[in-house]
């Protein structure tokens, strides 16, 4: 009935006080502990300054194209770096936040970056280990099925591909490092 244009009558406020046990407690301001705070000023936004300095900026930053300038205050500890910064600077020069090429060339500069790490990886005495770092193991040892079987996730849909996905590249560069260990003899 509420649906349709015969809604019934709201009932009064005494009548719904009588009905529902603490109805309306805090109609009246005096009973309400924040009050004080819920001044209406829509010119007010609460800070206490106009605005903070600007953080200087040592190295050229990324910044929207929509903006004329940078944020009063930006983050520095992770510098653009490589092919990987190559790519987040085109996506920021070229490219509306609005657009989807700007949020794909980032997820892009992401992916090399993540693949250039794993790369670097192996010059060092720990290079990354596909089995426990890719949660493989974990897939074998925690229920990683029995916990997609039987259920509503959304992510079962495209389980079948996650193993190809994070293992595919590890057996893909371990096929390419033993061919040309094997093509080492045949050269010389």
């Amino acid at each position: 009935m509420v649906y349709t244009a015969h809604h019934p009558p709201t009932p009064d406020r005494e009548d719904l006080r009588a009905r529902i046990p603490g109805w309306g407690v805090d109609l009246d301001p005096r009973d309400r502990p924040s009050v004080p705070r819920e001044r209406f000023d829509p010119d007010a936004t609460g800070a206490h300054w106009d605005l903070p300095p600007q953080q200087p900026e040592r190295v050229p930053r990324e910044r929207s194209i929509e903006h004329s300038r940078l944020t009063p205050v930006f983050g520095t500890s992770a510098p653009l770096h490589g092919p990987s910064g190559a790519l987040r600077r085109l996506a920021y020069r070229r490219f509306s936040e609005g657009r989807a090429a700007h949020w794909l060339i980032l997820l892009g500069a992401d992916r090399v970056d993540a693949t250039l790490a794993h790369l670097a990886s192996f010059a060092t005495l720990h290079p990354d280990n596909p089995v426990t770092q890719t949660g493989i193991r974990a897939e074998l040892t925690h229920g990683g099925l029995a916990s997609r079987t039987g259920t509503t996730r959304v992510d079962t849909r495209h389980a079948w591909m996650d193993p190809i996905l994070v293992g595919g590249p590890w057996v893909l560069g371990a096929a390419v490092v033993t061919r040309a260990v094997r093509a080492l003899p045949r050269r010389r």
